[in-house]
């Protein structure tokens, strides 16, 4: 049942598939006879310092994957010098994972019917050192996620969720006991006035995550977003939606810079990475190599997986004739080839 949680996504997963095999349409052209020693990894996103462009990106239930959970990926994070962003949905407290961790954490948000718990949460956020909200826009309702369904998912005994008051557990219920804590939970009504309301009672960035569409990415910066997420939600929101890469070059050509850019969806090589650089993203975000290195081994899991992309990145940064981020660009790829399905 945990693992068909983590690998599955929504109906025939053609988009779960195709999140991956995306970054195989694309070629790097890469340069040559140029001095690429002294290479450095290191980048900023909303003005704030990483080792390397690669995050953390929100993911839910870690405790179902290892008993340390949440708080093992945050010190992990940690010692590679980069950032977690937290799910609402985590099996870690805000504070306990905040109280563990040794770098820079991100709140990711789900906006509740109650906005007094929801507000509470982006207040515990706030005080217990998170450095921005990433607020997460495609999931007020679930898609439908077979495997969940054929399993009648529920957290396994002894684990709840961790952050919010009175909405600890699943409803009763057949099938996704997820789904139907969504569906009884999430606010529908999310709108573009809620981001705003957002922006307005924190101090903190506030990030929008779940962005496939360009004039949506215009939309999230004229309301006050910080940065923007390019995002299917892992391929377990609407089946059939593009892959995160192949929409992430319109999307950073409607935004012209105005703020930046994370992609999440499919990334599993260092040139993933520089592909998504390419077209236009500041870094990426990993979700699921995160959880089978914290399967695997724990803490030590995690930051194995983190090394290994940390070691492909700066590979193909070489091969590519460049030695920072900031010397990727749309020159280095070649034009995408047909979609195959």
């Amino acid at each position: 049942m945990a693992f068909d949680y983590y690998v599955g996504g929504s109906d025939d997963e053609v988009t779960l598939r195709d999140n991956v095999r995306a970054f195989e349409r694309y070629r790097l052209k890469n340069r040559v006879m140029r001095d690429i020693s002294g290479r450095d990894l290191s980048t900023t996103v909303i003005g704030q310092e990483v080792s390397m462009p690669v995050l953390v990106a929100p993911t839910a239930f870690h405790r179902m994957a290892h008993p340390e959970g949440e708080v093992a990926v945050a010190r992990a994070a940690g010692e590679v010098g980069t950032a977690m962003m937290l799910s609402t949905l985590s099996t870690s407290s805000i504070e306990e994972v905040a109280d563990a961790a040794t770098g820079l954490m991100w709140f990711q948000l789900y906006v509740y019917k109650d906005r007094e718990e929801t507000k509470n949460l982006v207040r515990r956020a706030e005080a217990a050192g998170y450095k921005a909200i990433v607020l997460t826009v495609d999931g007020q309702v679930w898609g439908v996620r077979e495997r969940d369904v054929k399993n009648n998912f529920q957290l396994p005994d002894g684990l709840r969720i961790k952050n919010v008051v009175g909405a600890e557990d699943f409803p009763e219920t057949e099938g996704s006991g997820l789904a139907a804590y969504v569906t009884s939970l999430f606010d529908q009504t999310l709108s573009w006035k809620d981001l705003e309301w957002l922006v307005g009672i924190t101090d903190l960035p506030v990030l929008v995550k779940g962005i496939l569409n360009a004039e949506d990415a215009a939309k999230a910066v004229e309301h006050g977003a910080a940065g923007v997420v390019v995002s299917n939600h892992g391929g377990r929101q609407l089946d059939t939606a593009p892959a995160s890469v192949d929409v992430l070059a319109e999307i950073a050509d409607k935004v012209d810079g105005r703020v930046d850019i994370i992609m999440d969806g499919g990334v599993r090589r260092g040139t993933d990475v520089l592909k998504a650089l390419a077209l236009g993203a500041k870094a990426v975000a990993i979700g699921r190599p995160i959880l089978w290195g914290l399967a695997a081994d724990g803490q030590a899991g995690v930051e194995r997986v983190l090394n290994m992309l940390r070691n492909e990145i700066d590979l193909s940064l070489a091969l590519c004739g460049a030695t920072s981020p900031s010397e990727i660009d749309r020159s280095l790829i070649m034009d995408v080839q047909p979609f195959q399905p």
